[in-house]
């Protein structure tokens, strides 16, 4: 079981390092549009919708890791009041209310994705991608973040403090 709670953070890791690499596609890419538009009054129609479309994949991708880092936006105000036994099962609630989510989200999320595959989808702008493959992005995002709930609901039943659960 440890080894496949490690396997599950160390893939989401990879991710999280890859979404944040990501960034650095954007950046030029806007850069571009700007100079193209305002230096020589020649935008392109491509720039910011690849920058958009990029953008999605590195927030999506970047979530589970974030939960393991406890990264995202949190009310503690009522668990950081508890202690022991009760603090232990409300991490355990949180977390399994995440997987929850995550679990619907994702079961939600997947005929859209093959449905989208099915039809070939573009995104019907004057550049008119293929869009069909990042809807693919979403329930994988999902699934992964499904996981990571379960690994640190494992990890907090479990007693093992974040340092040793961080790789």
């Amino acid at each position: 079981m440890k080894a496949l709670c490690a396997f599950v953070t160390g893939l989401n890791r990879v991710l999280f390092v890859i979404a944040a690499a990501i960034i650095f596609a954007v950046v030029p890419m806007l850069l571009y549009e700007v100079v193209a538009r305002y230096a020589f009054n020649a935008p392109t129609v491509w720039a910011m919708e690849a920058s958009t479309l990029v953008f999605g994949p590195h927030f999506m991708l970047a979530g589970p890791y974030l939960l393991h880092l406890h990264g995202h936006v949190s009310v503690d105000i009522l668990s950081e009041r508890v202690k022991g036994a009760p603090r232990k099962a409300l991490e355990v609630f949180t977390y399994a209310v995440v997987a929850i989510f995550a679990a619907v989200f994702a079961m939600v999320s997947w005929p859209l994705a093959v449905n989208a595959y099915a039809l070939g989808e573009t995104s019907f702008s004057a550049w008119n991608p293929p869009i069909w493959w990042l809807k693919f992005v979403v329930p994988f995002a999902f699934a992964m973040l499904f996981a990571q709930a379960l690994v640190e609901a494992i990890s907090a039943l479990s007693g093992q403090s974040d340092e040793e659960a961080r790789p």
